[in-house]
């Protein structure tokens, strides 16, 4: 069931060797899941393509044996899924919509279960590797998928949360919901495959059964506390989160080696076999990580940096492992599956929203934000195929066919029933792609304030200051400050339309945190403007910011750091700052058609202008000759000023 030890105690070079091609094969999943993302197709699916592609029915690039020889990858990262479900689950956090959180979820986990399993028996009759299986065996098997399919994926829906920054009652239940259910999906898929392997080793199911299925979920559970405490100790070294991260990793795959040695050593020795669940147990020290230490923050920050690499490797490997000409043959049967998930989810959600008394707009739409599948649920289905070699492969291939649906269909579903609910703030249409003059508003009157409007205007840029206070100030006062100063009476909607803030290139904010916000959202969902900067006030504010791609200056550490730039780099941080009259640095858009698809060697530009970086959407890409500009790039740009004008006329043209 375990792929470790290797023979002979260790890693052989030929592992090595296959290890190494498996690094390029993920980094090539990599880069081509990215380049998916164009076409709106989630990271998992790019990720599982490549893995088939590479595999050994298409190209051969990771054979069969090396897939069997590479499974410790798969185990690190199935103990790194389950510590994350684990950790996701903050009692705090739920407990202020606890009662219709657990009423949604129960009816999701009772009828998507009940379905599922009915739904997958009848179908299994169509699998020949099922279908010659006892009907009791059968049953086990369908419980199994069943469990399988209650699995959610919190990692999409987040995502998909902080894309929209969706947020509010429903927003708030959704999280909840899918949160909870990954972690009751694992504890549920214990049972059911405990009663599985006893069904098909055809041990008697009794009250000693039932009584040996206890033990072994409360000798699991103190396993998993164990494991957080071993855990807790090494997130209380001195050092950082990259030595950290992989000490966690082991810590976790170190169950899976511990689970075999129990379970061999008990079929031995013991009249009983004794499965300790390596999922279970990893969930379970999670859970208990993030609610009773004080390392939750920054195992949530090891979770997030080692995120990515785990799930294209083990995503990519899963893919090499699909067997392809089964799931060719069973792509009919998961569609099936797939509408029975379906019809599942909606009669679950409902009905949980009617026992809980939820508004009646959210019952119709929260069926819509249940779908996605990822990482837990695959992870189940290939638990499956390594305990149960017989059929276990065609059970696979089947469920991952599914949740390959599930996560096509499931994020667009829950993205419009955020839109629909009216809870997503989204950046508003516009922004960089828009024309118009170099235009900025800056919020607040003050002496930082008005020198920047003349250093702007210096630049040739259209600067106002937009005050509240500008009608308590003496005409003659204002007259003498060389700037152009409007009163505003508040911050709302359509004042700042009357000022014109729909119209800025750019929008500084020197106000308190709360107005900043104000204005800061207004901007953002409202205008998408170009660019927004903010002064902070308290630190604590910074994150809400940033989540809107707001430019923020901290004055606390502001000095400190421009002093440090002007001792490790004082020619660049004097360029920056206008030290250097002959010399300016630019943002400019590509807005000429006529630069479409141009690479930047071939564009005829002043010989002492410097392109220095080329950004696209969320993105910085590398600003070599071959880079192929794309109207909406911004490129910055070093020269003299003359040159700097001569660079805008042709990319705005």
């Amino acid at each position: 069931m375990i792929g470790w030890p290797p023979k002979g105690g260790s890693i052989s070079p030929t592992t090595l060797a296959l290890l190494g091609g498996f690094v390029l094969v993920a980094l090539a999943a990599r880069q081509i899941a990215f380049g998916a993302r164009r076409l709106r197709l989630p990271l998992i699916t790019g990720f599982l393509v490549t893995g088939m592609l590479a595999g050994p029915h298409v190209l051969g690039l990771v054979s069969a044996d090396a897939v069997g020889q590479l499974r410790f990858i798969d185990e690190i990262a199935l103990g790194f899924i389950a510590l994350a479900a684990g950790a996701e689950f903050h009692l705090p956090a739920m407990r202020r919509r606890w009662r219709n959180i657990a009423g949604i979820a129960s009816g999701l986990v009772v009828v998507t279960f009940l379905l599922g399993s009915l739904g997958f028996y009848l179908l299994s009759a169509f699998i020949p590797a099922l279908a010659a299986l006892p009907p009791v065996a059968r049953i086990a098997v369908a419980m199994l998928a069943g469990s399988v399919l209650i699995a959610r994926s919190p990692s999409s829906a987040i995502a998909i949360v902080n894309e929209l920054r969706a947020k509010g009652p429903f927003t708030r239940t959704v999280l909840g919901v899918t949160i909870v259910m990954d972690v009751v999906v694992i504890i549920w898929f214990s049972g059911t495959s405990a009663f599985a392997d006893a069904v098909i080793a055809d041990v008697g199911i009794g009250v000693g059964f039932a009584l040996l299925l206890l033990g072994e979920l409360l000798a699991a559970t103190l396993v998993g506390a164990l494991l957080a405490g071993a855990s807790h100790l090494i997130l209380s070294l001195r050092c950082g989160w990259r030595l950290k991260a992989p000490l966690i990793l082991l810590a976790s795959y170190a169950i899976f080696p511990l689970s075999s040695a129990v379970r061999i050593w008990t079929h031995v020795h013991a009249p009983f076999e004794i499965l300790l669940e390596p999922l279970f147990i990893c969930m379970v020290a999670g859970f208990t990580l993030t609610n009773w230490t004080r390392h939750r923050n920054e195992l949530g920050r090891i979770l997030q940096e080692a995120g990515p690499p785990v799930y294209v490797a083990f995503f990519t490997l899963a893919g090499a492992s699909l067997a392809l000409d089964q799931l060719l043959r069973l792509w009919p049967i998961a569609l099936a599956l797939f509408g029975i998930r379906l019809v599942a989810i909606a009669i679950g959600s409902t009905l949980g929203g009617i026992l809980t008394r939820a508004p009646a707009r959210h019952t119709r739409l929260s069926w819509m934000t249940f779908v996605t599948q990822a990482g837990v649920g695959l992870g189940l289905a290939k638990e499956v195929a390594r305990a149960f070699p017989a059929w276990g492969e065609p059970f696979a291939a089947l469920l991952i066919a599914v949740i390959v649906i599930n996560q096509l269909i499931g994020p667009p579903m829950l993205k419009w029933a955020i839109h629909r609910i009216g809870e997503a703030h989204e950046r508003a249409a516009g922004g960089l792609t828009a024309g118009g003059e170099q235009h900025a508003l800056i919020f607040g009157l003050e002496s930082q304030s008005l020198a920047l409007a003349r250093q702007l205007a210096a630049h040739n840029w259209q600067a106002r200051i937009i005050s509240r206070r500008a009608r308590q100030r003496a005409d003659s006062e204002l007259a003498a400050a060389d700037v152009e100063i409007e009163p505003i009476d508040d911050l709302g909607l359509e004042s700042l339309r009357r000022i014109g803030a729909d119209r800025a290139k750019v929008i500084v904010t020197l106000l308190s945190d709360d107005e900043n916000y104000e204005i800061a959202t207004h901007a953002y969902e409202d205008f998408g403007t170009d660019t927004l900067i903010v002064r902070l006030d308290n630190r604590e504010h910074l994150q809400r910011f940033q989540k809107m791609g707001a430019l923020v200056v901290d004055p606390s550490n502001a000095i400190v750091s421009l002093l440090d730039h002007l001792v490790r780099s004082p020619t660049a941080a004097s360029l920056l700052l206008g030290f250097d009259g002959e010399q300016d640095v630019i943002d400019v858009v590509v807005r000429n058609p006529g630069l479409e698809g141009i690479a930047l060697r071939d564009l005829d530009l002043p010989l002492d202008t410097l392109i220095v970086a080329v950004h696209r959407g969320d993105q910085t890409l590398s600003s070599h000759g071959f880079t192929r500009l794309q109207r909406g790039d911004r490129l910055t740009v070093i020269g003299r000023p003359q040159s700097l004008h001569t660079v805008e006329r042709r990319c705005c043209a």
